[in-house]
């Protein structure tokens, strides 16, 4: 391996070995991963799908569908995403839907949920008519807070996002055919077990008339500190209490901790604190680092001050505020340095841009049992120009 030891300890590959910049996913990671959702889909008879919005690296479908019964979709590309290239179960849920969008779902989805009434009204005889038995369901507001940050909050006050107890109110629901409720964003499963209750207390009445219930996503159920047992017995306490199916949603589970971000030391502007500018961007390639906000991890690196050089890392854009933060390093960093962002699996390939025209990171794997690094797409100028005009 080349570069300095500490930049690349605690990863199996080389940061060197293809063109910077580029997201690799580590393939041993993923199936680690995927094996603890597998092992409550066993032990539960849940079915756990893959939310798209959240990882949507097509090339590694066919890893994932030796784990999950399907994908779940916010909109109709994604739905055909998971329809040509997982298989599977197709599900997919928007806050409203066009004409154009349900004529196309009736040839992809398996499940289609509303997200009011009167969708669900309007849309459901003409995907019953279709010729395909599509499913369809409604999405429900628990009201019940878990998340504390309002942007990823579903039930933040004024949320558009599910259809409200109290909306329910003289309106029948024969003939529907499923409950969706969603709440939580990196959560635990002491927080789906609170939800849970929330939303017995407000729509247990409807579950005897629907054939399944979909707990929506946000759970970490990878995460080294995740109560599996707990999410176990909770979705079986439900699936023996009502005898319905239970579906789960979540989207970074799946990719958590398996993915890395690797960048390059190009040059240095002096300042209160030196910035070391990155072929990479915040806003262009890590957007979560400006929007929720949230600081990654680069291996090598600690908190500014803590080790002996601190530098800002500053992104390849003309936007002022393009900075991915302040970290301190063992050793000065030098230009041509790679630095490698821990965790850039999830909301970063789904989210990314062409903001400015800047080289985009190409995708890549890594299988530790071959020792193989493999650029599975590059992005280029033709990329770029063909989302204008």
């Amino acid at each position: 391996m080349s570069g300095k030891p500490a930049l690349r300890e605690g990863i199996a590959f080389d940061p060197y070995s293809i063109p910077s910049p580029y997201y690799v996913v580590d393939l041993s990671l993923l199936r680690r991963n995927l094996s603890v959702m597998r092992r409550v889909q066993d032990e539960t008879g849940a079915k756990i799908l893959l939310a798209l919005k959240g990882f949507a690296m097509w090339s590694v479908f066919p890893i994932v569908r030796e784990y999950l019964v399907g994908v779940t979709s916010s909109s109709v590309y994604e739905a055909r995403l998971g329809r040509e290239e997982m298989g599977g179960e197709v599900h997919a849920y928007a806050p409203a839907y066009t004409a154009r969008d349900i004529d196309q779902l009736r040839d992809i989805a398996d499940h289609v949920v509303f997200n009011s009434v009167a969708q669900w009204q309007k849309y459901a005889p003409v995907l019953k008519a279709g010729g395909r038995d599509i499913e369809c369901g409604l999405r429900v507001n628990p009201e019940h807070r878990e998340v504390e940050v309002d942007l990823y909050d579903p039930c933040a006050p004024g949320s558009r996002l599910g259809t409200k107890r109290a909306d329910l109110e003289g309106v029948s629901l024969a003939g529907l055919d499923g409950l969706h409720f969603h709440n939580l964003c990196q959560k635990n499963s002491d927080a789906l077990e609170r939800t849970l209750a929330a939303f017995e207390r407000r729509f247990a009445e409807f579950v005897p008339g629907v054939k399944w219930v979909n707990f929506g996503g946000g759970h970490h159920i990878s995460r080294p500190d995740y109560d599996v047992e707990r999410l176990i017995r909770i979705v079986k306490g439900f699936s023996d209490k009502y005898g319905k199916q239970v579906y789960l949603e979540p989207g970074e589970a799946s990719a958590l901790n398996t993915g890395f971000l690797v960048a390059e030391v190009l040059d240095f502007v002096p300042g209160p604190v030196t910035t070391a500018i990155l072929d990479t961007s915040a806003t262009a390639h890590m957007p979560d680092v400006l929007e929720m906000p949230y600081r990654p991890e680069i291996l090598g690196g600690a908190e500014p001050g803590k080790k002996a050089h601190t530098y800002r890392l500053g992104g390849l854009t003309c936007l002022a505020g393009d900075v991915i933060g302040d970290y301190s390093f063992d050793e000065p960093l030098a230009v041509g340095d790679r630095l490698v962002f821990t965790d850039m699996a999830h909301y970063t390939m789904v989210k990314t841009t062409m903001f400015n025209g800047v080289h985009h990171p190409s995708i890549a794997t890594f299988d530790p049992t071959t020792n193989t690094m493999r650029e599975v797409r590059r992005f280029g100028y033709e990329d770029y120009k063909i989302r204008l005009s």
